[in-house]
Order: C-alpha cells, then sequence, then structure tokens
C-alpha cells in the first residue's frame, strides 16, 4: 500500500491512477488528519507527501514520523512546488528520502517509487560491520555510535552500509548516486552531500569515520579518528 498526503484533487487522483496503474494499491488524502486516522490502522509501505497542506504543513508530518519508532523509516517522496536547492536540502535535511518538484511527470514519478520500494524490499541478511566506534547491524537496521544507538532515514543507511561494505576503499559522487538513488548521472544534484553532513552529524564523534576524496567521492577510514 501506498499512500498519498496531497491537497489538489487533480494531482492527488492522478498520482494514485498513476500508481494503481502500476499494479501498486494507493489510497489518496487531502487532509493530514485523514492521513494520521489511516496511518493508526495500516502502515503503507510508502509515502508521497506535499509540502503545503491545510491543517500542518508537510514538514512537520515528515517530523512527526521520523519521531516515532514506529514510522522512523518509512520511505517518504516529498512532492513540492518548491524545487529550490536550498528548500530541497531542507526537506532531505529533514528526513526525506527523496524530493520530486512540480510540475513532474508520472513516469519519473513511477520509476522513483519502484527504486525506492525495491531497496526497502531487499533481504537483510547481510553482515554486521564495526569500524572504531561505529557499528551496523544491517539484519536489525541497527546502528549504533560509541555504544549510543542511531536513528538513520531508509536513505541515510543505505549510504551508510555502501561505505562501510567499501571499507578502505572510495567510491564515487556517481556510484553512491546511481545505487542510493538511481541518479548517478546527475552529478550536479547536491543530495548526495546533504546526506553525507546529516550523517556526520548524527554519528557525533563516529562522523569523522566518513572522509571526503574531494573530486572524487567518500570512504570509510580502516582507523578510528
Amino acid at each position: 500500500m501506498i499512500y498519498v498526503l496531497e491537497d489538489d484533487d487533480s494531482i492527488r487522483k492522478l498520482v494514485v491512477y498513476a500508481l494503481e496503474s502500476q499494479g501498486w494499491q494507493a489510497e489518496g488524502f487531502a487532509l493530514p488528519s485523514e492521513f494520521w486516522e489511516a496511518l493508526s490502522q495500516r502502515l503503507p509501505e510508502l509515502l508521497l507527501l506535499d509540502i503545503m497542506l491545510p491543517q500542518e504543513d508537510g514538514l512537520s508530518v515528515l517530523s512527526k514520523l521520523r519521531q516515532s519508532q514506529r514510522t522512523a523509516e518509512l520511505p517518504v517522496i516529498m512532492l513540492t512546488a518548491k524545487n529550490s536547492e536550498y528548500d530541497r536540502a531542507y526537506g532531505l535535511d529533514r528526513g526525506a528520502d527523496d524530493y520530486i518538484s512540480k510540475p513532474f511527470g508520472m513516469m519519473e514519478l513511477t520509476a522513483r517509487v519502484r527504486a525506492l520500494l525495491r531497496r526497502a524490499g531487499q533481504s537483510r541478511r547481510e553482515p554486521e560491520y564495526r569500524v572504531g566506534p561505529l557499528e551496523m547491524l544491517p539484519a536489525r537496521r541497527e546502528v549504533r555510535a560509541a555504544g549510543a544507538p542511531v536513528q538513520l532515514t531508509y536513505k541515510e543507511f543505505e549510504l551508510l552500509r555502501l561505505l562501510l561494505e567499501a571499507r578502505g576503499a572510495v567510491l564515487t559522487r556517481e556510484t553512491l548516486m546511481n545505487r542510493v538513488w538511481d541518479l548517478g548521472a546527475e552529478r550536479e544534484n547536491r543530495t548526495l552531500d546533504v546526506h553525507i553532513r546529516t550523517l556526520r552529524a548524527k554519528l557525533g564523534s563516529a562522523g569523522a569515520l566518513i572522509e571526503t576524496i574531494r573530486g572524487v567521492g567518500y570512504r570509510i577510514r580502516e582507523e578510528r579518528p
């Protein structure tokens, strides 16, 4: 099930139709109150969330989702007419997994949804990773820094997992964008930088393990900094 929280009737109905035409179940909501009521009954696989909403804005909704253990890892794609780099970065900093600016094509939308759902449904039978004060247990979706649990969004978790998996090796920006967002060709996109910055902040002192290789990409340092 995919939820669509969008107050514009024409856009909401079009998005729901596009999703259902691809074989997904979808349900649309015009008001946050309707969405919260449905969420209390059923947790969706993904949420398409508009920013400009009555009752409360989408960023407030996103913040509440990330603060709840039940919905902290719910994949969220923001749908908004705000398309400046600042607005995109702000939404991603608040925990959005992806960001699509209006107007958007239905093919692009369904491709983004498909990519995010594919990753969310992947097997979690990965090995455990430990580097200095940083620990990741993918099967449990747990991350700890200096023994303290760290709450990450789905995209942040996947990004950190890739870096740990390639520990010591440099992953290029294009590789990371392609494997996490399917956007390898969009090299000017600042999404990666926003997520790296947020990761470092959430990991505290362990964030220094994520090393920037200027002009190339990022890697996890072998030794504790």
